[in-house]
């Protein structure tokens, strides 16, 4: 059966129902409250019964709405047949006050404009890409008021068998990007024409853990001595910062201070254009150097400080393209040293699992990596740190050693020294 709902603009009640495979809503004048409820209710059990009966004439119930024109009528009831219909026209004043609603494609590119100025230059090519590719071919020409949750299950299928980019299907952080968006757009398309979004009970893929993979002390100190020396502090600032990629490749000479041994995470490179903000809030941070760190960028600011602003740049003095330096720096040498095959990004991994394998302040790696808080660096790192440090429990022990006296050790000290088992009590 159906459901009394309540508009959340107007806080008026409607019907929300099935028939004849699609979604019906009929709105009305009936302020929430439970004795208005209660007559919805009892109309609901009406046509759910009549539904069944297949005796239910939507223009007879709701006669101004404009499902009643696409819905089937039924055969006519006999003249000695009771009609309910009078009944649910005596209690309850059921106004129709459903509206025409832009095509989804026209709603979209008003939502895309009106949302760009929130949204950083690579989030709004996301946007747009995933609205070109996905949305706009299933939904473009249909009227937002009109998408059913029904059909955005039918989407939501498609959409998992749809082919990715590097797997035969989409993972699922992408697919889930793909249904947010089109969540929010149908929850700012329901908000302005006030009806009800039809995206409810519809759940997330999960996604799984980060594959965080990093590299031991010794594993750094080989990929430091044999890669090419005009990468050679390139990566030492990566393995010993934790920057993330866009961040090392967009930092700029103006964000390194040296007399405070700082650099100043400020900006960042996403697909090749530079963004004027960082990833997250706590992505703007101050990124203290250690000794080596500090030694690479004076080397590397005598090499490459006079071509231009940037700290790592190609022979042009321009921003490094990390896509070709993967392909033709990284993985070469990680082939070469007969090492696993990983991403660049864990360089940034191997930064924080050595400084909790160091037994640094949890607090102050959270700052250094832009987190948030602690909460995601024990739950993404800490599982590394017992195998690097070699502490899973014997650190407790020792502690034990020292100062914790067993029973045991009380009578074997009576036995041999009494006077110092008086000394215990």
């Amino acid at each position: 059966m159906g459901s009394v709902r309540r508009q959340q603009q107007s806080g008026k009640l409607f019907v929300d129902f099935r028939f004849q495979g699609k979604r019906c809503r009929e709105y009305t004048l009936l302020d929430d409250t439970p004795e208005n409820r209660a007559k919805l209710m009892r109309l609901l059990q009406r046509i759910d019964r009549d539904i069944h009966r297949g005796s239910f004439d939507y223009a007879r119930y709701f006669p101004n709405s404009r499902a009643a024109k696409e819905a089937v009528v039924p055969p006519r009831q006999s003249p000695g047949a009771r009609s309910d219909v009078a009944v649910h026209q005596t209690s309850v004043n059921v106004t129709v006050t459903r509206r025409q609603t832009s095509v989804f494609a026209d709603f979209v590119k008003q939502w895309q404009a009106e949302n760009a100025v929130q949204w950083r230059r690579s989030y709004r090519r996301t946007v747009a890409d995933i609205v070109s590719s996905h949305l706009e071919p299933h939904f473009g020409r249909q009227e937002v008021g009109d998408i059913t949750r029904e059909q955005i299950l039918i989407f939501r299928s498609a959409l998992a068998k749809a082919p990715g980019r590097k797997k035969d299907t989409l993972s699922p952080r992408r697919f889930n990007a793909v249904m947010n968006i089109l969540r929010s757009i149908l929850f700012e398309a329901s908000d302005r024409y006030k009806f009800t979004c039809p995206y409810y009970n519809i759940k997330a893929l999960k996604v799984p853990k980060s594959d965080v993979q990093p590299f031991t002390l010794d594993e750094v100190r080989r990929i430091i001595q044999n890669v090419r020396e005009d990468f050679r502090d390139y990566y030492t600032v990566r393995f010993f910062t934790g920057l993330r990629t866009g961040e090392i490749d967009g930092l700029k000479w103006k964000y390194v201070d040296f007399a405070r041994r700082l650099i100043l995470v400020r900006e960042t490179i996403v697909a090749g254009e530079l963004e004027d903000d960082t990833k997250t809030i706590e992505s703007h941070r101050d990124v203290q150097m250690s000794q080596v760190v500090f030694e690479a960028l004076q080397r590397q600011k005598a090499r490459t400080g006079h071509l231009g602003v940037w700290v790592f740049c190609n022979r042009e003095g321009r921003p490094l393209d990390h896509n070709n330096v993967t392909k033709r720096v990284w993985y070469p040498l990680l082939r070469y040293l007969g090492l696993q095959q990983r991403r660049p990004y864990q360089t940034r991994h191997t930064a924080a699992t050595l400084w909790l394998a160091a037994g640094e302040n949890p607090e102050w790696i959270a700052r250094q990596m832009g987190h948030t808080s602690t909460e995601m660096l024990f739950k993404v790192y800490s599982r590394y740190v017992p195998n690097l440090t070699r502490r899973d429990g014997s650190a407790f022990e020792r502690l034990l050693a020292t100062n914790w006296t067993t029973t045991t050790d009380v009578a074997s000290v009576a036995a041999t020294h009494p006077e110092e088992a008086a000394q215990h009590g």
